[in-house]
């Protein structure tokens, strides 16, 4: 993983963590699908969750850059476990950016302490990759809003603390300038919540929001009316890197694991490890994922720097979870019949990641965006 100097002790300290208290019981977690508190209060303790977020709400004031060597790090012991550490600085980052002082200072500092989750709630039956499109209704009514509709494939949909919800206060036609963002706690009257049956990220977990009427204060309003989706959806670049970390830290540790069995194995009197039909492959692999790592922390870089990142972060997004499913698949061939088996964590890890081939913008909806600002590049 990438280690800059000035955050090598952070780094050092997320990847034993890592090490020690994750990866041993990485599958054995996978059946309690649901996250394990204590261990979320454990990584706050030591700094692992939100490590850019201000030092006034609690955060250690780093950049953008440290709070992805925290998540890879963490993804490489469990990466279902790093979406609490993804999550936290995504979310983190929009309520410290938008939402009313009073607001940030309530749950930011319980992000970092690792006390709450907090979830995103974007799309819908009809608005997924439109996300302009969003037909859940904010009405203001005096001091408050009220919200009416249905949010699905929302991650931790049933046991996050609190949502930052894009909501229509405007008409259909004036798409994303009639979207609003609102913070709901996730006891608010009204709210109900469903979970699916997902194939993996089986601790985070995913499913609907239903709101019948639920109530938000106007200081629960994330963003002004109808600017939320353009003030919280910049993060979502930010969160696309993260994403690709993610992939390539559970990328990383199958890789290292099959490197390891190949100097262990013997076929026809020799180690697999001297086989090229063996090894190169796992090169190949070793070589993708170091390339979508750089390019993750490249993002990430030009967004501390305040330059321009959408691309490098579609980019990212596509390539990284798909280069990690590729690899991982070829270290569970590499395992032969032993890595069909189920005792092995590559299958988790492939259908894990798999999930991220999805979530936060398709493969199809990235190479859109790189091929718009490509063409824009060409004919300026």
């Amino acid at each position: 993983m990438y280690v800059a100097d000035e955050y090598r002790d952070l780094a050092e300290t997320a990847l034993r963590f890592s090490k020690d208290r994750l990866l041993p019981h990485y599958q054995a977690r996978e059946a309690e699908e649901r996250y394990d508190r204590a261990l979320m209060r454990e990584m706050g303790e030591l700094g692992l969750i939100g490590p850019e977020l201000p030092e006034e709400y609690g955060g250690l004031g780093l950049t953008n850059v440290a709070s992805g060597i925290v998540t890879e790090a963490i993804a490489y012991g469990d990466f279902n476990v790093a979406y609490v550490q993804s999550s936290a600085s995504l979310l983190g980052q929009v309520l410290a950016r938008s939402a009313e002082k009073a607001l940030a200072a309530e749950w930011i500092p319980k992000i970092v302490r690792g006390e709450v989750i907090l979830g995103v709630g974007l799309t819908e039956p009809s608005a997924g990759s439109d996300a302009a499109r969003v037909k859940l209704k904010a009405v203001r009514r005096g001091d408050h809003y009220v919200l009416s509709g249905e949010k699905t494939s929302i991650s931790s949909a049933d046991q996050a603390d609190g949502f930052v919800i894009f909501a229509r206060s405007g008409t259909v036609e004036e798409g994303a300038r009639g979207v609003t963002a609102f913070f709901v706690p996730g006891d608010a009257k009204g709210l109900t919540r469903t979970r699916f049956n997902d194939l993996g990220s089986k601790i985070v977990g995913r499913g609907s929001l239903f709101f019948d009427d639920v109530e938000v204060p106007l200081e629960h309003r994330v963003g002004g009316e109808g600017k939320g989706f353009y003030e919280v959806m910049s993060g979502f670049d930010f969160n696309r890197a993260v994403i690709g970390l993610m992939c390539c830290g559970a990328a990383q540790a199958s890789i290292d694991e099959t490197w390891r069995y190949a100097q262990q194995r013997e076929t026809f009197g020799v180690k697999l490890a001297q086989h090229q039909g063996v090894t190169f492959p796992i090169a190949e692999h070793e070589a993708l994922i170091a390339a979508s790592r750089q390019l993750c922390y490249h993002t990430l870089w030009l967004r501390d720097q305040n330059r321009a990142h959408t691309v490098e972060a579609a980019m990212v997004k596509w390539l990284a979870p798909k280069s990690a499913f590729d690899a991982i698949r070829q270290c569970l061939l590499t395992h032969g019949h032993y890595g069909w088996s189920l005792d092995l964590p590559h299958q988790q890890r492939m259908r894990d990641v798999m999930g991220l081939e999805i979530g936060d913008g398709t493969a199809q909806i990235m190479k859109l965006i790189i091929a718009r600002e490509a063409i824009k590049r060409i004919s300026a």
